[in-house]
C-alpha cells in the first residue's frame, strides 16, 4: 500500500475511533475520497480484525475490536483534548507557517463546529454554529438583538465574524457600521442569522490585544494584586489565563503581577473580594476602586 493510501486509511481508523459516528457522505468529504473507496477501506479494517459498527447510515469502529484501546489513545485526540490544542495553535503569529500546518493537521479530524458543541449549550450553541458557519463561508451575519454593555442599547448589527476568543465567550468581528473590529459576547446575542453577502472587507479583519480579564483595548495598564489562597483560587477558576501570571508567596499569599488593557475587568473581580486583597497597586487603581465603591453606595442610597 503506498503513502497515500496510508495516511487516508490511518486518518479513516481516527475518525472511526472518536466519539461521534460518521456517515460514509461525512467520511467521503473529510478524506477527500469516493465512497466506493471509503467502503473498501471499511473492508480492509475488517479483514484486519476490526469489529466495524454500521448504526443506521453511521459508521464507527467497535470499542471490543482489538488493540482499540491502544490504538485510540495513540492516535485519537478527545474533542477536549483537540480544544486545547485548537487554542494554543490559534495563539501562535499569524505569520507563522507552522501554524498553517499544525491547524491542517488538527482540522483534518476535527473542525470548530464539533470544537464548539462541546463548550456551548442551548441559544449560544445555534449562535455559535451560525458564526462557525459564517466564518467558513466568508458570509457576513446579522445578530438581531444584541445587548451593548456600553450604549445599554439593543440592537440589530451587521458584522463580518473572522475569530473566536477562549471557549467561544466573544467572537472577533468587522462591524460594518462603524467600520472598526470589535468583539462581540456570545451570551448578548438574541439570534444571529447568516447572510448571502460576503466579506467585503476582509482585509481589514485584525484582532487586538486582550487581557486575561478579557478586556481588549489599545491601552497598556499595568497591575499588582497581593490576595488571599481563596482570592487566587477564584481567579484562575473565572480567568485560567491569568494563572500565569500568578505567583505564590506563601501558603495564604499570592502576587498578580500583569498589564490590563481597562481597569473594568479586573476591577470587577477586586470589587467582589476586597477582603481577599492585602494589597492594590498602583495608586491610579486603587482610587478606580474607591470611585466603583462610592458610586455604588450612591446608588443605594437614593
Amino acid at each position: 500500500m503506498d503513502q497515500p493510501k496510508v495516511e487516508r486509511l490511518l486518518r479513516l481508523m481516527m475518525l472511526l475511533t472518536s466519539n461521534r459516528s460518521h456517515t460514509v457522505a461525512d467520511l467521503s468529504e473529510r478524506l477527500g475520497i469516493t465512497g466506493r473507496s471509503i467502503y473498501r477501506y471499511i473492508d480492509t479494517l475488517r479483514g484486519a480484525g476490526f469489529v466495524i459498527k454500521k448504526d443506521g447510515n453511521y459508521f464507527r469502529i467497535d470499542k471490543s475490536s482489538p488493540y482499540f484501546k491502544e490504538i485510540s489513545s495513540l492516535v485519537h485526540f478527545t474533542e477536549e483534548e483537540a480544544w486545547v490544542l485548537k487554542s494554543a495553535i490559534e495563539s501562535i503569529d499569524e505569520n507563522n507557517l507552522i501554524k498553517q500546518n499544525l491547524k491542517k493537521k488538527l482540522y483534518t479530524v476535527y473542525n470548530y463546529r464539533i470544537l464548539a458543541e462541546t463548550v456551548s449549550k442551548g441559544k449560544n450553541a445555534r449562535n455559535i454554529n451560525a458564526l462557525v458557519q459564517a466564518m467558513e463561508e466568508e458570509k457576513q451575519v446579522t445578530i438581531r438583538g444584541y445587548s451593548s454593555a456600553n450604549s445599554k442599547m439593543v440592537s440589530d448589527r451587521r458584522i463580518e465574524p473572522f475569530a473566536f476568543t477562549t471557549n467561544y465567550i466573544q467572537v472577533w468581528a468587522f462591524d460594518t457600521e462603524s467600520g472598526t473590529n470589535k468583539l462581540f459576547k456570545v451570551s448578548r446575542m438574541n439570534r444571529v442569522e447568516v447572510c448571502e453577502t460576503t466579506w467585503q472587507s476582509k482585509a481589514r479583519h485584525l484582532t487586538a490585544r486582550i487581557d486575561v480579564f478579557r478586556i481588549s483595548s489599545s491601552e497598556v495598564l499595568p497591575i499588582r494584586l497581593i490576595m488571599s489562597l481563596r482570592a487566587a483560587s477564584l481567579l484562575t477558576e473565572e480567568y485560567p489565563l491569568a494563572e500565569k501570571h500568578l505567583k505564590r508567596i506563601n501558603d495564604n499569599r499570592w502576587i498578580l503581577e500583569t498589564e490590563v488593557c481597562s481597569y473594568e475587568g479586573v476591577g470587577r473581580f477586586v470589587s467582589g473580594l476586597l477582603n481577599e486583597m492585602e494589597k492594590i497597586e498602583p495608586e491610579e487603581f486603587r482610587n478606580f476602586i474607591v470611585k466603583k465603591i462610592e458610586s455604588g453606595i450612591k446608588i443605594l442610597e437614593k
